[in-house]
């Protein structure tokens, strides 16, 4: 009978090649069951994975694996020759069949032949919802589509623990739906870094890393941020009693020190008057300073305490606590044509149109979603809207000013920081309304100085819908390219608090159904599938 798999963490510790500390003395375990694995961006979730795989030997402490792990990477890296059978690991086994049904395998090679193979493939690749073949070239395949092959690649080995980092990433709303289910039915063990919040809605348990170390929550993302809404209150309500707690100790210092006044003005009188022999009043004098001494010692460790505990409050609140963005009016008229597209029809090679005979409209603050599968020229209608490419016939007209952010945020220019970005781009405000505005998303004091190829994911989307939301004459169409993709949960929520109050129109491109939901989309534009690739 074999033993149930375990991934079991002992005292783990990391820190990144500079000193900084990711995490210390970690515990976990992990069982069969489908963990979600969520934290906000640069705490370690990719690195914790790294060490279960072994691809990374902890600095202190120990890990202890029982099973085979199967691991799925962001991102499938092909060779030009390389197929689907290569990725599974058969390409000797399945030229072994070959050669049997051509009469050309030794007896060695029959003997050990797997008569099943080709059929368990086949398998794998449907329950990954991919039509391809075990000779399929990788490079023939979408990114869609190789994600679902590394999947069906790691259905076929059949592993006690699923590895996976952020599975959902670049998959078109099938893709993404087909991983949902993958792991949904998975009856193994699953530990899952994502952001998507449809697929952490399948875990049966969710881990969260923060600076403070994991906290295992049972049940899938829903119950988890029930629990965390609590554990909010909660922290806000030790943080009120804490710096209650610094208020009294201040006052009870204030008062002790002023009793202490008084009394030791009411000896220096008697003394002054000679009511008191000279030797009793210098008694009283030393009394009086040696108590004076406890009390202000008294007081501080009491201060000091006090205020350890403020901040320790404080510090778990903003761990526990979402980012907000704020952003300013457009103004944007009900009635306002914003956006027009009238018959057109472009692509990339003559005679092969990506968009045919498209024609769509925005009026005042819409919220349009651009949706479809990978290829469907979800990318090239933002170039036709952006002026990137010119149709071949038809019109496209925007009546009012726009911005575009793509996934790279690559209007700001990497080398500057946010601050002078946000001047390059509104060049018209002065230093006060710059400084306002990137605090208004979080970027104050010294942080609106980063320099922007410093940042994160979510601070790249944060400073660019600053640097063009928080200009005196912010735009009235936002444009958005799959936002959402490789940001952390916690930056996801900030943009779409910050995109539900904005009053202008919106075009996004996005698989996140959640996300979409969460801003608010008034309307879709669903392109057809059966094209080339955008």
């Amino acid at each position: 009978m074999s033993m149930p798999a375990f991934i079991t963490l002992s005292n783990l510790s990391w820190s990144t090649p500079d000193g900084r500390p990711l995490f210390s003395s970690l515990d976990l375990s992990f069982g069969a069951d489908r963990t979600g694995l969520v934290g906000r961006n640069g705490v370690g979730k990719t690195t914790l994975l790294k060490l279960i795989s072994g691809e990374l030997q902890p600095q202190s402490g120990a890990i202890a694996l029982g099973g085979r792990l199967g691991v799925l990477r962001q991102s499938v890296q092909v060779e030009a020759e390389e197929t689907v059978g290569d990725l599974f690991g058969v390409s000797e086994a399945l030229a072994v069949l070959l050669r049997a049904e051509a009469g050309e395998a030794t007896a060695e090679e029959l003997a050990s032949a797997d008569w099943m193979l080709e059929a368990r493939i086949a398998a794998a690749l449907d329950r990954a919802g991919i039509d391809a073949e075990p000779e399929t070239r990788l490079v023939a395949l979408s990114g869609g589509q190789r994600a679902r092959a590394g999947f069906a690649a790691l259905i076929f080995a059949e592993p006690d623990f699923l590895i996976l980092d952020e599975p959902t990433n670049n998959l078109d709303r099938d893709g993404r739906q087909a991983v949902i289910d993958l792991i949904a039915n998975w009856r193994a063990g699953a530990i899952v870094v994502s952001h998507d919040r449809e697929l952490l809605e399948t875990m049966d348990a969710i881990v969260e890393l923060t600076s403070l170390g994991a906290t295992p929550y049972g049940g899938n993302w829903s119950h988890y941020q029930k629990r965390k809404a609590l554990e909010l209150a909660a922290a806000r309500h030790d943080l009120a009693d804490a710096e209650k707690r610094v208020a009294e100790v201040a006052r009870s210092a204030q008062a002790t020190a002023e009793r202490q006044a008084r009394r030791d003005r009411i000896g220096r009188k008697k003394a002054a008057r000679g009511d008191m022999p000279r030797i009793v009043a210098g008694g009283l004098k030393e009394r009086s300073e040696a108590t004076g001494g406890d009390n202000a010692r008294l007081a501080d460790r009491r201060c000091t305490q006090a205020l350890e505990d403020a901040g320790a409050a404080r510090e778990k609140i903003e761990i526990l606590q979402p980012f907000s963005v704020t952003l300013p009016p457009a103004g944007l008229p009900a009635n306002k044509v914003v956006l027009k597209m009238d018959s057109v029809t472009a692509g990339y090679r003559p005679a092969k149109p990506v968009v045919s005979d498209l024609s769509f409209a925005i009026v005042g603050p819409e919220r349009i979603a651009v949706t479809g599968r990978n290829g469907s020229g979800k990318t090239t209608l933002l170039a036709l809207v952006t002026a990137q490419l010119k149709p071949w016939t038809g019109t496209v007209s925007i009546m009012t000013k726009f911005a575009m952010l793509d996934q790279q945020v690559s209007l700001l220019d990497p080398s500057i920081s946010i601050r002078d970005n946000f001047l390059r781009i509104n060049p018209r405000a002065v230093e006060n309304a710059c400084r306002a505005a990137l605090a208004r998303f979080m970027f104050r004091a010294d942080a609106a100085l980063l320099t922007v190829s410093t940042l994160s994911g979510g601070q790249l989307l944060r400073a660019g819908l600053a640097c063009v939301l928080g200009g005196p004459e912010p735009p009235s169409l936002l444009i958005l390219d799959e936002p959402t993709n490789h940001l952390d949960i916690d930056s996801i929520a900030a943009v779409e608090s910050g995109l539900r109050a904005y009053d202008g129109a919106l075009l996004v491109v996005s698989h996140d159904e959640v996300f979409l939901e969460g801003i608010g989309i008034t309307r879709r534009l669903e392109l057809p599938t059966g094209r080339l690739p955008a």
